[in-house]
C-alpha cells in the first residue's frame, strides 16, 4: 500500500484554510487541517472534509455533454468548442453582441483558473450584458469604496487579531467563515475580542455569531441605516472626531457630518427595534476603546438602503480615527495587487439595461433584470446565455421566473460539473476536473485577509483521461468563437507565467519558486496602514462626501415608508457552516444531521396566526409562493421570519441525488426582482415583504 500526505489549500469558502490530503494508491483518502500551515493552523471547517464527497460524487459531469432532442449524449471537447462558438457567433450576427449574456458565479473567485481568464472570455463575447454573483452580494461595498478612496478593492478589513472592541451588521462569520475578511478560525478570533473587550453584534437574528458575542442587538431588515445614523449622533454628543491621522487627505467630511446631524431620530425605535440607550451604549464603548471597528457584512449590502449603510460604516470608522490603522480597520496590501495599476477602480452608469435602465457598475449589470432581458422582445433582446460556475435560478431574485425565462433561450451554455438548475436548460454542458488537479492562488481572499499571507497551491493528483484544466475550457470556448468568426486567436499562456507576471507586478520581491518553497504558505506579517498612501481619488484625497452617495443618503433619509400591510411580515435569509451559499447539498458530509431547511418564526408571531411549531405554511410575497415547515424561534425578531439559503433543488432535469431528496425550498422562488438597493442595483434579499398562513 503506497501512502502519500500532500498539502494546499481548501477553495470552497473564504477561509483558504490549508489542508492535509492522504492518498492511498492513489486514491484520495482522508483529509484533515494543515497544522503547518501558516495561515489556518491546522483549522479546518466541515467543507473542507467534505471535498472527499465532491471528489467521489457520482452525479459529477466528468465529460462534455451535448443535449440532443432532449437527451444528455457524450462528445468530445473540439466538437463543443467548435459548435458553441458557431452558435453564438450566428446569434451575435444575427441579433447584436448584446443578445448573448454571460454570468458568473461565487466559484470563480474561488479559482485561479477561472479568475486569471474570464476577463479574456468576457472581452471575446464582446456583451453589455454581464451578470455575476456579485450584485446579490457586495456591491455597496465596492461602489463606496470607489467613490471615497478611488478603487472598488480599497476595502478596509477588520483588524481581528488586535481589536478590542468590534460591531458587526448583517455579518454571521462564525457560519461564513468570514466572507470579505478572510479569517482562519474566526470563531476563535471573536471570542478573544470579546474576552479583551466587547463583540456586539446587530442582527435581526441570534444567529451563530451573536450567540458567542458579549452583546446582541435584535434589528429590523432594513434599519441599519437609521441606527448608524443614531450611532454617529451618538459619537458626536461623546466627542470630537479624531481626525489628526488624515489632516491634508479628507474632502467634505464636516458636510457629511452635518447631513447625518441634520436627521431627526425621535422615532428610532419603531424603525428599528433599538432603543437610543442601547445605541448610546455602543457608542460609549466603541467611543472609549483604543482599538476598535465597525463592520457591515452581506446582511448590509443586501437590503434596500446597502449602499447608504456601507458608507455610514466608513464614515464612522473615520469619525472615530480607527480607518487605516493597526488595531482598527485598514486594508490589505497584497503581493498580488487587485489595485493600482492595470486594475479597474470601478465604475456606474457607464451603460444601463435596455428594459428597465438600470446602471451597470464595475462593468456589469444587475443580475434582477436578467430574466426580463430574456423575455422582453425588441432590438438588443438576450437569446443565448454563457454561465461560468453559476445557478442564477437558485441564487438570484425570483428564480422561478427566471428558470422559466431559461427555457426559451435560443442556446446555452454552461461551465460546470453539474446538472442543477439552471444548468439543466443548458445545450451544451463543459464540466471542470477537480480543483485538485490544478495550482491554485487566491487572488482576492488573500487581499481580504486580516493578515498578509501567500499560497501557492500545486496539484495533489493528475488531470483524468479527457479532462481539460478550467482555463483550458475557457481557452477552447474563445477559440472558438474567435474561429466562427474568422479571427485569428492566441492560446492563453499558462497559469504560471499569469501568476509569475502579476507577482513582478506587485513588487514584492516574491517569486514563483518562493511560493514552491513554502508548500504551507507564508505569513508575511500584520496588516499596515496603506489606504492614505494607497488612495486613487482625484484628488489624492478620502472623498467623505461624493456627490452620488450623498444623493443617495438624502433619498433615504426623506423617502416615505410603503404600506407593505398585505405582506406583514420581513423575510430574511441565513447561511450554515455546513453550506457554501446555493451550492453543497449533494455532499453528505455536509447535509447530515438534523433538518435545517425550515422557516424559523417567532413563536409570538405563530400563535397570532393560530399556527403551531411544525406545521406546514404557506409562505407568499409579491413574486411566488412556498410551501415549507415552520420551526418556533424565540431568539428570532418578532415580524422577522428566516428561511436558509439553497435547498429547493427538485425541479425536474436535476440531476443531485441526495440535494433532491433533502427537504426545503429556495428562498429565491420569494425574493423579489424589483426590490433592490437604490445604489446599486444589488438585490435586496434581506427585508423581503411576506405573510404567513396555513398551508391548505
Amino acid at each position: 500500500m503506497n501512502t502519500i500526505t500532500v498539502h494546499r489549500a481548501c477553495p470552497l469558502c473564504e477561509a483558504i484554510c490549508g489542508l492535509q490530503l492522504k492518498y492511498i494508491d492513489g486514491v484520495l483518502a482522508s483529509i484533515r487541517g494543515d497544522d503547518a500551515d501558516a495561515f489556518s493552523r491546522g483549522h479546518i471547517c466541515p467543507k473542507g472534509v467534505a471535498i472527499l464527497d465532491l471528489e467521489h460524487d457520482p452525479d459529477r459531469v466528468r465529460g462534455p455533454m451535448r443535449k440532443v432532442e432532449g437527451e444528455w449524449r457524450a462528445a468530445t471537447w473540439d466538437e463543443a468548442f467548435a459548435e458553441i462558438g458557431q452558435r453564438l457567433h450566428a446569434i451575435q450576427s444575427t441579433h447584436g453582441r448584446d443578445a448573448v449574456a454571460v454570468y458568473l458565479g461565487n466559484p470563480n473567485v474561488h479559482h485561479f483558473s477561472l479568475m486569471a481568464y474570464v476577463p479574456q472570455l468576457l472581452r471575446a463575447i464582446g456583451t453589455r450584458n454581464q451578470f455575476s454573483a456579485s450584485s446579490v452580494d457586495q456591491w455597496p461595498h465596492q461602489l463606496v469604496n470607489w467613490q471615497m478612496y478611488g478603487h472598488q478593492w480599497l476595502l478596509p478589513i477588520p483588524d481581528l487579531d488586535r481589536l478590542d472592541v468590534l460591531l458587526m451588521l448583517g455579518a454571521n462569520p462564525v457560519a461564513s467563515n468570514g466572507s470579505l475578511m478572510t479569517a482562519p478560525d474566526v470563531t476563535a478570533r471573536l471570542k478573544a475580542i470579546r474576552e479583551r473587550g466587547a463583540l456586539i453584534v446587530v442582527d435581526p437574528r441570534r444567529s451563530e455569531t451573536a450567540a458567542i458575542a458579549s452583546t446582541h442587538l435584535s434589528i429590523r431588515p432594513g434599519g441599519d441605516v437609521w441606527f448608524l445614523i443614531a450611532l454617529l449622533q451618538a459619537l458626536m454628543r461623546l466627542g470630537a472626531p479624531r481626525l489628526d491621522a488624515y489632516a491634508g487627505k479628507l474632502n467634505g467630511f464636516d458636510g457629511a457630518m452635518a447631513r447625518v446631524q441634520a436627521v431627526r431620530i425621535d422615532d428610532l425605535p419603531q424603525r428599528t427595534g433599538v432603543t437610543m440607550a442601547q445605541v448610546d451604549a455602543v457608542a460609549a464603548q466603541l467611543h472609549g476603546a483604543t482599538n476598535a471597528c465597525v463592520y457591515g457584512r452581506m446582511g448590509v449590502s443586501t437590503q434596500r438602503f446597502g449602499t447608504v449603510a456601507q458608507y455610514l460604516i466608513q464614515l464612522t470608522n473615520l469619525y472615530l480615527g480607527q480607518l487605516d490603522r493597526a488595531g482598527g480597520c485598514l486594508p490589505n496590501e497584497a503581493i498580488v495587487p487587485v489595485t493600482g495599476p492595470g486594475t479597474s477602480k470601478g465604475s456606474r452608469g457607464r451603460w444601463s439595461s435596455r428594459v428597465r435602465g438600470l446602471p451597470e457598475v464595475s462593468g456589469e449589470l444587475p443580475v434582477a433584470v436578467l430574466r426580463e432581458e430574456i423575455e422582453t422582445p425588441g432590438a438588443g433582446q438576450v437569446r443565448a446565455l454563457l454561465t461560468v460556475a453559476g445557478n442564477p435560478v437558485a441564487s438570484t431574485p425570483n428564480g422561478a421566473a427566471l428558470d422559466r425565462a431559461l427555457g426559451t433561450l435560443e442556446f446555452q451554455v454552461a461551465i460546470d460539473p453539474y446538472l442543477n438548475e439552471t444548468t439543466r436548460h443548458a445545450d451544451w454542458i463543459l464540466p471542470p476536473p477537480s480543483f485538485l488537479a490544478e495550482d491554485h492562488y487566491d487572488l482576492y481572499f488573500n487581499a481580504f485577509a486580516i493578515r498578509r499571507v501567500a499560497r501557492l497551491s500545486t496539484p495533489t493528483q493528475s488531470l483524468p483521461d479527457g479532462a481539460l484544466a478550467q482555463w483550458r475550457i475557457l481557452d477552447g470556448v474563445v477559440g472558438g468563437v474567435r474561429a466562427a468568426r474568422g479571427e485569428p486567436h492566441t492560446p492563453f499562456v499558462p497559469p504560471r507565467e499569469v501568476l509569475a507576471m502579476l507577482l513582478a507586478r506587485g513588487g514584492s520581491g516574491l517569486t514563483i519558486d518562493d511560493l514552491l518553497a513554502a508548500p504551507h504558505g507564508l505569513d508575511l506579517g500584520p496588516l499596515e496602514p496603506s489606504l492614505l498612501r494607497r488612495l486613487e481619488t482625484a484628488s489624492g484625497a478620502i472623498e467623505c462626501a461624493p456627490p452620488l452617495l450623498v444623493e443617495l443618503f438624502d433619498a433615504v433619509v426623506t423617502e416615505i415608508a410603503r404600506d407593505d400591510r398585505a405582506f406583514d411580515l420581513r423575510l430574511i435569509g441565513r447561511r450554515h457552516v455546513r453550506s457554501n451559499n446555493s451550492w453543497m447539498h449533494n455532499a453528505h458530509r455536509l447535509v447530515k444531521g438534523k433538518p435545517r431547511h425550515q422557516l424559523l418564526m417567532h413563536p409570538d408571531d405563530l400563535a397570532s396566526r393560530g399556527l403551531a411549531d411544525g406545521e406546514r405554511v404557506c409562505v407568499r410575497s409579491r413574486v411566488g409562493m412556498v410551501v415549507v415547515d415552520v420551526q418556533a424561534d424565540a431568539e428570532l425578531m418578532r415580524g422577522v421570519v428566516s428561511l436558509p439559503h439553497g435547498f429547493g433543488q427538485r425541479r425536474e432535469g436535476v440531476r443531485l441525488g441526495l440535494a433532491t431528496s433533502l427537504d426545503g425550498v429556495s428562498i429565491n422562488d420569494l425574493t423579489d426582482e424589483a426590490f433592490l438597493d437604490s445604489g446599486t442595483g444589488n438585490a435586496a434579499l434581506n427585508g423581503v415583504p411576506v405573510r404567513v398562513e396555513r398551508a391548505d
